[in-house]
């Protein structure tokens, strides 16, 4: 049997996407995320929602109300997720991995990666 959680999140941020070489003109987007994170039950539980939800909100209070371009080259949804991914990895306590990460730019458009 396999165990989840799932934390969701909303931070605000403005970006500049370089597609073919060009750069589109800067936007903002509230971006939503889901992590979903994977692991043994310990004593009835895989993580403490309170200690999961600390680790991301100090991952993304890097990002919220920033101009995304001052901290990525290209600030593509799938950079910043992979970037928030990474993140969250090194955070995360022995036993518990990374199983999902979904980011929404917007309300239509996302990204989703399995690991």
């Amino acid at each position: 049997m396999k165990s989840r959680v799932i934390e969701r999140f909303k931070f605000e941020a403005a970006h500049t996407v370089i597609i073919g070489g060009q750069a589109e003109e800067i936007h903002g987007h509230t971006f939503r995320l889901e992590v979903t994170v994977e692991g043994p039950l310990r004593n009835g539980y895989v993580i403490d929602f309170l200690q999961l939800r600390a680790i991301v909100e100090e991952i993304i209070k890097k990002l919220d109300h920033r101009n995304l371009n001052r901290l990525f080259e290209n600030p593509t949804t799938e950079n910043i997720a992979l970037w928030i991914a990474g993140e969250i990895g090194k955070r995360l306590p022995e036993g518990v991995k990374l199983h999902r990460l979904r980011l929404w730019e917007g309300d239509e458009n996302g990204v989703e990666f399995e690991f």
